[in-house]
């Protein structure tokens, strides 16, 4: 949208590097998050909501090489916050990934009051 300023990426946890990803699995999440920060909705087959964690949470689908890797992230009003960078290894997204989602979620949440 011309004249809009793009929402910045808060990164509650770690930054895309290569490796672990392959250098075009970390160019194809860039291009995905650039697209989220410029106010672009994204749907399926690149992101799915995820509302297992919560509101306005969804994840980035990347395929790569070796992996399947998930993004979650969640849209602010006034950012796009990175919440998780994982492997995906089964047909479920892992509890386990759920519940540490909620809970950088919650703390964030907490300290922007």
């Amino acid at each position: 949208m011309a004249g809009t300023e793009d929402k910045p990426l808060v990164w509650l946890h770690r930054e895309i590097k290569t490796p672990p990803l392959s250098k075009e699995a970390r160019v194809e999440a860039g291009v995905l998050l650039r697209r989220l920060q410029g106010g672009e909705v994204l749907a399926l087959p690149c992101s799915r909501p995820m509302p297992s964690i919560g509101t306005r949470c969804h994840e980035l689908r990347i395929v790569d090489r070796e992996h399947a890797w998930r993004i979650i992230y969640r849209v602010d009003t006034d950012a796009i916050v990175v919440v998780d960078l994982f492997s995906k290894k089964t047909p479920g997204t892992p509890t386990a990934a759920i519940d540490r989602c909620k809970t950088r979620l919650r703390r964030y949440d907490e300290l922007a009051r």
